[in-house]
């Protein structure tokens, strides 16, 4: 039962399985809720018109709203007289506002919001150049972090469900985690990773995630079968993901564009070196040689990976380091409590 004082509110967000925005939608309205709030997360992509929403709101007796994702579920609020808030997506800044069409939209959404929430300071930064009208409302929540305990799973079934049939003992497995879509760019490392196996047959790629963009996700099994030692495998629970995360070597991140990467942060929460492709977005939370490792180009990448595996000191340093600033900067708590006060921004229901 909703506390006293709490409001019905509509929550808009791309709701792909096992995605870094619906794993973030489903925690923040844990915090919402947890305010006596009651949410209604729907998936933005179910609605095609604003009139779908109108109707939702009449019908769920809905007094407020909040979308992540500037475009995609920002535009849906607009225009229904009930006071909502926005996050960004990350996306939505670095793709969408590259759009004449898109941009104009975006910043009508921030005109009528009442706040927007930033993961990162850079990403603050970018809202405000395109947005100045907006600065005063844009506030910087990084995203917190929960990991799943230690569950059954059994690692060798994992290697060979992604058809790896050495033992793994003696095995390297480099995990690249993503839903199958150009922006995540998994076959960025495919050819430089595939020479290396060749060279060394200890280490593996595996990527591993959700088929999202069916057109591209024929690109990537055809390409990687031609590939040795680079692996698919489809999507996985959370719980299971966690503990494949534990038993791999490390953690990697090919993408072109992130707002934060929620792999990367569990990956550092659990104890496993991160190398991430050097851009805005994963500079923001992995600090070269301290947080984790960053690299421009594939072949940059097989020199930072050969060298971790080399350096059990630089591992452990990462490792303890990376764990340390998860603690710090993605506490599940300190978010819990800003979605809480930001929210309050909302209180009064539908306007006269």
């Amino acid at each position: 039962m909703p506390g006293r004082g709490g409001m019905r509110l509509l929550f808009l967000a791309a709701l792909r399985r096992h995605t870094g925005n619906a794993v973030t939608a489903q925690r923040v309205r844990d915090h919402l809720e947890a305010a006596g709030h009651v949410c209604i997360l729907k998936d933005a992509f179910g609605f095609e018109s604003s009139s779908e929403i109108a109707d939702l709101i009449a019908a769920e007796h809905i007094e407020a709203g909040l979308a992540l994702h500037l475009y995609r579920g920002g535009r849906l609020l607009q225009g229904h007289r009930i006071p909502f808030g926005v996050i960004f997506g990350g996306t939505d800044l670095n793709e969408d506002v590259n759009q004449g069409e898109k941009h104009t939209v975006m910043g009508k959404v921030l005109e009528e919001a009442r706040f927007a929430v930033a993961f990162t300071e850079s990403l603050k930064e970018m809202a405000q150049m395109q947005w100045p009208h907006a600065e005063s409302k844009i506030y910087v929540q990084s995203q917190g972090i929960t990991t799943i305990p230690n569950t059954a799973f059994n690692w060798n079934s994992f290697l060979q469900r992604a058809g790896i049939n050495q033992s793994a003992d003696n095995l390297h497995v480099f995990l690249l985690i993503c839903g199958l879509r150009r922006v995540k760019d998994p076959l960025f490392l495919v050819d430089a990773f595939s020479e290396w196996h060749q060279e060394e047959p200890h280490v593996y790629l595996v990527i591993i995630g959700p088929e999202v963009d069916p057109v591209f996700t024929r690109e990537v099994k055809a390409k990687v079968r031609r590939a040795s030692g680079v692996r698919l495998v489809g999507e996985m629970s959370r719980e299971d993901l966690h503990a494949a995360i534990r038993n791999c070597f490390a953690v990697v991140n090919s993408s072109v564009s992130e707002g934060m990467s929620a792999a990367i942060l569990e990956a550092m929460d659990l104890e496993v070196p991160v190398l991430a492709r050097n851009i805005p977005g994963n500079a923001a939370v992995v600090r070269h040689g301290a947080t984790g490792l960053l690299f421009s180009d594939p072949q940059e990448f097989v020199q930072l990976a050969k060298r971790l595996l080399g350096d059990p000191a630089l591992e452990r340093h990462v490792v303890a380091r990376g764990g340390e600033y998860v603690r710090a900067f993605h506490s599940w708590r300190v978010e819990r409590a800003t979605y809480q006060t930001l929210v309050r921004q909302l209180e009064g229901g539908m306007e006269a």
